[in-house]
């Protein structure tokens, strides 16, 4: 698994992308072509992707915090060219909404008084079950990326912790040998000045004998000369 600071930012951009794809065919083909209930169907389910996508770009803004100085201003950049496509996107789906909303109201308008056997008002139980099927297809893609998103998310957070784990054990293995290193320069030291205090007694006791040696010499020699 990719662990580079920018590896889960690139995997929303990425679910962004496709998602904004998607809304863009919607837009252009079922949004457009279909009527009644699927065209209403369409439309939901675009709305349904917009907050899908906007909750994609909420993801981005937060993993762009963890990235490096050095690389953030083109990560921002490229989160600011997402917001400005998303909001395209949803002036594109307001536009159609009000676009089809007037059209059904002239139309409703139109026909007023004329009678009708359908009493779903035009829309048959195969449209209705079509449109509830997409919806539920959408619905369950939508869970399961949310799913998968969950999942990369719960992996990245245990590779964080196995990762402060490691550190931590590193500072406590490193906090051990500094004390051990520690004792045996205490140990070290003490054997000096040891070492220097018996120096310094072995000299005092050189000194005195050579004292005693040299009047020993003075008196032998007084001796000798004298007597």
């Amino acid at each position: 698994m990719d662990n580079s600071p920018t590896a889960l930012f690139d995997s929303y951009e990425q679910d962004f992308s496709q998602i904004l794809q998607s809304i863009q065919d919607k837009l252009n083909g079922e949004a457009k072509d279909q009527q009644g209930e699927q065209r209403k169907a369409a439309l939901r389910r675009v709305e349904m992707e917009l907050d899908e996508a906007d909750e994609m770009v909420s993801q981005m803004e937060i993993e762009v915090q963890g990235i490096p100085q050095s690389l953030r201003p083109s990560y921002q950049a490229r989160i600011k060219s997402a917001k400005a496509a998303l909001q395209q996107h949803k002036k594109l789906s307001k536009d159609l909404h009000a676009q089809f909303s007037r059209a059904d109201l002239l139309g409703s308008r139109a026909g007023e008084g004329a009678p009708s056997d359908d009493p779903y008002g035009g829309a048959s139980d195969r449209t209705r079950l079509l449109a509830g099927t997409a919806l539920l297809e959408d619905g369950s893609r939508r869970l399961m990326e949310s799913q998968r998103i969950a999942l990369e998310t719960e992996e990245q957070g245990s590779d964080i912790l196995r990762s402060l784990r490691g550190q931590r054990e590193q500072i406590q293995n490193s906090r051990d040998t500094l004390q051990r290193a520690d004792t045996s320069i205490d140990r070290a030291s003490g054997t000096l000045k040891k070492m220097i205090r018996r120096m310094y007694q072995q000299r005092v006791v050189i000194g005195a004998i050579v004292v005693v040696l040299v009047l020993l010499i003075a008196i032998i020699l007084w001796a000798k000369l004298w007597r």
